[in-house]
C-alpha cells in the first residue's frame, strides 16, 4: 500500500450508508477496520466511538426495503487503519 497518501482522520461517528449524515465517502478510499471488546468486528454497519457502540446486521433479517435489521451493541469500540 502507498503510504505517502494522507489518509482521513477517522470521525467518531461513521456509517456505510451513502444515504446517512455520518457517512464519510474519503475513509472508505482506505480499508479500515472495527475493533469492539479487544476482538475485531467484519460486520460492522455504524459505530460511535465516543458513546461506545456498534451496529450489527441481526442475522438474515431485513425491512421491506430489502436492508437488514440492525441490533445496537454496546462495548469498547475502536476504529483503525488496517
Amino acid at each position: 500500500m502507498n503510504e505517502t497518501t494522507q489518509r482521513p482522520a477517522l470521525p467518531d461517528h461513521l456509517c456505510c450508508d451513502p444515504r446517512s449524515p455520518h457517512h464519510v465517502a474519503a475513509v472508505f478510499e482506505h480499508d479500515i477496520g472495527i475493533r469492539f471488546n479487544d476482538k475485531e468486528r467484519m460486520d460492522v454497519e455504524e459505530y460511535c466511538i465516543s458513546e461506545g457502540w456498534i451496529k450489527v446486521p441481526a442475522g438474515k433479517t431485513v425491512d421491506r426495503k430489502g436492508k437488514p435489521l440492525l441490533i445496537k451493541l454496546k462495548g469498547k469500540v475502536e476504529a483503525f487503519y488496517r
